[in-house]
């Protein structure tokens, strides 16, 4: 099962309103597992970036001239997409901001069922705990030593692991370094075993033929 992890960074918090993204980052799942594979692009938001916003995620427009503008940027993003779900903390907001950018590119908007929202999920599983991406790495035991700032790229990979948790918690194999871990799995999956028949002593199948005799009446085991 492929999946999409995604987030933005914007200029501010309505795309309505005039605010842009200036960063976009995804990975790669597949059966829950990042295999390695990203799309990240900085984008030129022509226009200004809100001194507030920068103390977000610390990027000022001096660090986005010059970066291809959402357009140039469209269909890469939309290929690495391709017609996964997409997983978002309060994917509403990351999905309006992409809608607007692509509605301005002359494409047309994602389709809202894809979309998966792990804020949502986080609710449910703590309804009246703190539910933020901080919060749910702290609650899980994840690091976030390197989150100095909303780094859409960094965010994405602790999403990921957050996400793993909130689908019923953590496997063997999950990481973030270059080696896929889905080609791992499959490799050791693939390497040859040795069978372990389990064999019964003639005490133990007599002491079971008397349970099935005893416990059920006309038991298959016995015809």
């Amino acid at each position: 099962m492929r999946e999409v992890v995604l987030d933005t960074e914007t200029t501010g918090f309505d795309p309505l309103t005039g605010d842009r993204v200036i960063e976009v980052a995804a990975i790669e799942l597949v059966n829950l597992l990042p295999t390695g594979r990203h799309f990240h692009a900085l984008v030129d938001p022509e226009r200004d970036v809100p001194p507030e916003s920068t103390r977000v995620h610390g990027f000022t427009r001096a660090d986005l001239e010059g970066k291809p503008k959402f357009r140039d940027i469209a269909a890469a993003m939309l290929d690495f997409l391709a017609d996964s779900p997409i997983v978002a903390h309060n994917a509403p907001f990351d999905f309006g901001f992409l809608d607007a950018e692509l509605l301005r590119a002359g494409r047309p908007a994602l389709d809202r069922a894809r979309m998966v929202d792990s804020l949502v999920l986080a609710k449910a599983r703590f309804p009246g705990a703190p539910n933020s991406l901080d919060a749910l790495c702290r609650r899980f035991g994840i690091d976030l030593s390197e989150r100095t700032t909303h780094n859409a790229l960094l965010d994405v990979k602790l999403l990921a692991a957050a996400y793993l948790e909130l689908r019923g918690g953590r496997q063997s194999g999950l990481s973030f370094e270059e080696a896929p871990a889905v080609a791992l799995l499959a490799t050791e999956a693939r390497a040859p075993r040795t069978p372990r028949p389990i064999l019964l002593s003639a005490e133990q199948e007599a002491a079971h033929r008397a349970f099935v005799e005893k416990a059920i009446k006309d038991a298959l085991w016995l015809r």
